[in-house]
């Protein structure tokens, strides 16, 4: 007899669909697990056996053959251990063979019969629910299979015990709620910043159109204070957003409890990070940082200290709101859509060009530190403002003197409902951003009026703006627009995106 269950394979954030046929035959007593299979799901064998036993039930004796199709895809993962399991179950005619027909499972065995938690339950229900199935989930992962669809049914269990009963109906399992993770309000905010005036205003700026933003100052100035605070002023998560960062989140097994956030991703690799680790890769091609921070923040503190090839490689996700890993075997892509903000100092000591410091090494010290950043990157890069340090009278103001992120978040959150409009009336796909505006459209959604276009051209010519620059000026001055509620972009607009394009002088190195 050949039992059939459904399970997926994971390439990505993608689930594929795969037959999991099992057929007990006479033969030597034994399993065997064909249909390119890796290590983790070879020692299935082992668990689902173990499991069985534990659950009152024994291998039968004979031979047992799982296939898994397509054969020439490859599985990974131990998420096939639920469906075996229950395949061969159905097989031995321990539960009804044909209420398996309807659902799609995975899940990982414990020895003792209990099913453990496995990355990905979300892209599966996803997956189930496009083909019109139900799911057969852990426990762990119930709530968030139950974002897919409120109608889908959905099977939530504990133990391989619970799934028999329930397909028996002498235990039925209630249907799991979808979850979400309540966060307390307590980042940091900008009322904390004392002073840094233009790169508070930098940072709204950032905020309002997901630009892209490089901070350049000396050690203490601030800069990964005010980068910590971005969180605090970004708007949350549109429900279609809130879904592409939760699905990133279930295949890399970092979903809490099941249980999904609307609040925005904030990553902060250390500067020793990999290229593996920064875009993705290893031996099961999982999510790299620039994934985990889709729809987010990718800050990335002492800029010049990682290594000029990984900074490099992040110039592709940037332009393309995606991370393509190619190996041998097969192709992965990740969303990572994701909003750089980059802090350094301005040579290796972190003085150059302070009053009263004279570097040892002279200026060649600066110029050797920012060389190790590209000009192809700081290119892609959409503001960079100088952090001076902080004077003592500033130091002085009282703790609570400046503008809360709350008053920010307000005029950042106008501004992104204003795009979402025009996101709406040009087609563009829902949340879209300055930021993110295709090239087509710029000079359409951002052109400058008379005056503004006379400055942008004169200094275009004077500054050598390449191609990139120049649309990277106007989304700059469209996000100034709309953060003072203005219908055109003006002349005010075109300079204030000009000053903020132009590298400041600690950059002049590397411009």
């Amino acid at each position: 007899m050949v039992a059939r269950v459904r399970t997926v394979a994971f390439q990505g954030v993608e689930a594929i669909p795969v037959d999991v046929q099992v057929m007990v035959a006479p033969g030597k007593m034994g399993m065997q697990i064909v249909g390119l299979a890796d290590k983790a799901v070879a020692e299935s064998r082992e668990r689902v056996g173990a499991a069985l036993h534990a659950s009152g039930l024994s291998m039968p004796p004979k031979r047992v053959t799982v296939n898994l199709a397509p054969a020439d895809l490859p599985k990974e993962g131990s998420h096939y251990d639920l469906p075996i399991a229950l395949a061969l179950m159905a097989a031995l005619e321990a539960i009804p063979a044909d209420a398996l027909s309807r659902l799609l499972v995975l899940g990982e065995l414990s020895l003792d019969g209990t099913v453990a938690s496995v990355p990905g339950v979300l892209p599966a229900a996803m997956a189930a629910n496009a083909l019109g199935l139900g799911l057969v989930c852990p426990a762990s992962g119930g709530a968030e299979a139950a974002w897919a669809d409120p109608a889908m049914e959905i099977v939530a269990a504990r133990s391989l015990i619970q799934i028999a009963n329930h397909f028996r109906g002498t235990q039925r399992l209630a249907r799991p709620e979808a979850a979400v993770r309540s966060e307390a309000d307590d980042l940091p905010d900008l009322a904390d910043v004392r002073g840094q005036a233009l790169p508070r205003r930098a940072l709204e700026i950032a905020a309002a159109g997901a630009h892209n933003l490089l901070m350049v100052g000396p050690p203490g100035s601030g800069k990964s204070m005010l980068a910590a605070r971005l969180p605090s002023i970004l708007p949350a998560l549109l429900p279609r957003e809130l879904l592409e960062v939760s699905m990133i989140a279930s295949v890399n097994g970092t979903l809490a409890n099941g249980q999904l956030s609307d609040r925005r991703p904030f990553r902060a690799p250390h500067h020793s990070a990999s290229m593996a680790a920064m875009v993705g890769g290893g031996i099961r091609a999982r999510p790299g940082e620039v994934s985990l921070s889709h729809r987010g923040i990718l800050f990335l503190d002492e800029f010049p200290e990682f290594s000029p090839a990984v900074l490099d490689s992040l110039r592709q996700p940037i332009e393309s709101g995606e991370c393509v890993i190619a190996r041998a075997n097969h192709r992965v892509t990740y969303p990572a859509r994701f909003q750089l903000i980059a802090a350094m100092n301005p040579c290796r000591c972190g003085m150059s060009g302070e009053p009263g410091h004279s570097c040892a090494r002279g200026p060649r010290c600066a110029a050797d530190y920012q060389a190790r950043v590209s000009g192809p990157l700081l290119d892609r890069i959409d503001l960079r403002v100088d952090v001076p340090a902080v004077s003592a009278a500033d130091l002085l103001r009282p703790a609570a003197a400046g503008e809360t992120s709350a008053s920010v978040r307000r005029r950042v959150e106008a501004a992104r409902a204003a795009q979402g409009d025009r996101a709406e009336r040009l087609g563009l796909p829902p949340g879209t951003t300055n930021a993110q505006l295709p090239g087509h459209l710029v000079e359409t959604v951002a052109r400058p009026d008379a005056a503004g276009n006379r400055l942008l051209a004169e200094a275009a010519e004077r500054m050598r703006f390449s191609a990139r620059a120049f649309h990277r000026i106007l989304k700059v001055a469209r996000t100034l627009a709309d953060l003072a509620g203005a219908e055109t972009v003006g002349r005010t607009h075109i300079g204030e995106a000009i000053g903020f394009r132009a590298a400041p002088e600690r950059l002049q190195g590397t411009a």
